[in-house]
């Protein structure tokens, strides 16, 4: 008789505590939410942030508030979140190098980005542009990624090309490509992505996996697109093949961003975020202001974490393989 009753008052808490967090979740959010962000205020993760947190606002009646602390590449707010309060008021607005790079570039990371994490989902994608220069002599004639890999051979570690920093992911993109063609390449790491931009236009480096902002300079034919990093064609370029399709299969790099919450934080609100999340990203008037940041892209927290699987594990190979080491 003792062991039934408390067998009946353990499952009473039970159906307690699941009634307590179906309520929480019906009021959800009843103060304002903190969203946030390891980049300074104007860069991509700050812009999508404030577009869907005024959307989330506006749709669930409280502010969704954008703190940034930028440094360390994302680490600091990141590990804020993972050491918050799961009760669905503090969440992470990050890019991809936040939670597939990190881990492996740094040692001193303070967070796990698979167990301290619950994925939400990505918002938009951005491809990273293959480039070189039509005016360089040594690139004049380099039209197709099988003309950029056949200057590699023919010159075997005599090639430069640059990228916004060392372990950043235009780096690791191209050691992939590199790695995939078997060709050996000088990486060249300039202070950021416009840096490495105006490189290759002063002619310092022969190529550049250049994100977007390259798109503007490719119609105006300052610079030449080989080919795009994601698994699909970019609209603004529709005519410039994925690296796949120019001859190696499964390349597919993106600097995607995206929201997170702490792992404790409720299934019903974890719930309630991704469906107003995923409705923002898809709302025509939202989709327009987010696409000057990349391609709108959402998906399900499971896809999300898959996603996420892929890519680090496939980082890492690379970062091993290259002997990539943080600054």
């Amino acid at each position: 008789m003792q062991r039934t009753a408390r067998l009946l008052v353990v499952i009473a808490g039970l159906c307690a505590s699941a009634l307590s967090t179906q309520a929480m979740a019906q009021k959800y959010p009843v103060r304002p939410v903190k969203v946030m962000v390891g980049f300074s205020a104007g860069g991509p993760v700050d812009v999508v942030a404030r577009i869907i947190g005024d959307r989330l606002g506006n749709k669930l009646g409280q502010p969704f508030v954008v703190e940034n602390r930028a440094g360390a590449n994302g680490m600091i707010a990141a590990e804020g979140v993972a050491h918050a309060d799961g009760d669905g008021y503090t969440m992470l607005a990050c890019n991809s190098s936040t939670i597939t790079l990190n881990k492996t570039l740094f040692r001193d990371i303070r967070y796990d980005p698979e167990k301290d994490f619950a994925p939400l989902t990505t918002v938009v994608s951005a491809p990273l542009v293959l480039v070189v220069n039509p005016e360089n002599p040594k690139t004049a004639n380099i039209k197709t990624v099988a003309d950029l890999v056949a200057a590699a051979k023919a010159a075997p570690g005599a090639l430069a090309y640059g990228s916004g920093g060392n372990g950043n992911l235009a780096h690791l993109a191209m050691e992939l490509l590199s790695q995939k063609a078997g060709i050996k390449l000088i990486h060249v790491p300039y202070r950021g992505g416009s840096a490495a931009e105006v490189g290759i236009l002063a002619q310092e480096v022969l190529a550049v996996f250049d994100p977007l902002s390259a798109v503007p300079l490719v119609k105006a034919g300052k610079l030449r697109a080989l080919a795009v990093s994601s698994a699909e064609r970019l609209p603004s370029l529709p005519d410039v093949p994925t690296v796949a399709e120019a001859g190696f299969p499964g390349f597919d790099i993106s600097f995607w961003v995206g929201f997170f919450m702490p792992k404790s934080t409720p299934a019903p609100i974890l719930e309630t975020l991704h469906r107003e999340i995923a409705a923002a990203a898809k709302d025509p008037a939202v989709a327009e202001k987010l696409g000057s940041q990349g391609v709108v892209s959402v998906l399900t927290p499971a896809e999300y974490a898959a996603k996420i699987a892929k890519e680090t594990k496939e980082l890492a190979e690379v970062v091993a393989a290259a002997e990539i080491k943080a600054e």
